[in-house]
């Protein structure tokens, strides 16, 4: 029984010491099936943690995603190649967590007005044009976001 705790509390350690070191360890125990000199403290609390940064990842790219179809739609004069560039890349790394974790999809759409009014706030801090010249609530809906013959439509290439 010592042993173990002195493997657990030597795992824990190299936790703080080495981090990479810590994972390589603990990803090998786990293929060997040695349960017992896991740290799980550690191990439990990285696994919480990848779900939250997933969530953390698709609640950015929203924002970022709906400032751009924003500034899109409300500056037409200065439509770039780099905007539309943008909201391509935000809108496949979005479907890519979708497709890999299709648990986040009621979470994309329990925040979607939130990241919708902070991307009101970036899009206007962006543009210099007042918030109030934004609609208070999205003039697009969660399920068109994430079509991509929504984001077609919307953001023609033909104008570059």
């Amino acid at each position: 029984m010592t042993s173990n705790l002195q493997s657990t509390s030597l795992s824990s350690s190299l936790y703080d010491q080495d981090y990479c070191l810590w994972l390589e360890t603990t990803a090998k125990l786990l293929r060997e099936r040695e349960i017992e000199q896991l740290d799980f403290e550690h191990l439990i609390a990285e696994i919480e943690d990848m779900g939250k940064e997933k969530r953390r990842e698709l609640k950015n790219r929203l924002i970022v995603l709906l400032m751009h179809l924003l500034k899109y739609q409300f500056q037409p004069e200065k439509r770039s190649s780099s905007w539309i560039n943008t909201i391509w890349e935000q809108f496949y790394q979005i479907e890519s967590l979708l497709e890999d974790s299709p648990s986040l999809k009621p979470y994309y759409l329990e925040i979607f007005s939130d990241c919708y009014l902070k991307a009101v706030r970036a899009a206007s801090s962006e543009t210099k044009l007042p918030a109030q010249d934004f609609p208070t609530d999205s003039p697009f809906l969660p399920v068109d976001v994430i079509s991509p013959e929504f984001i077609v439509t919307l953001v023609s290439q033909e104008e570059f």
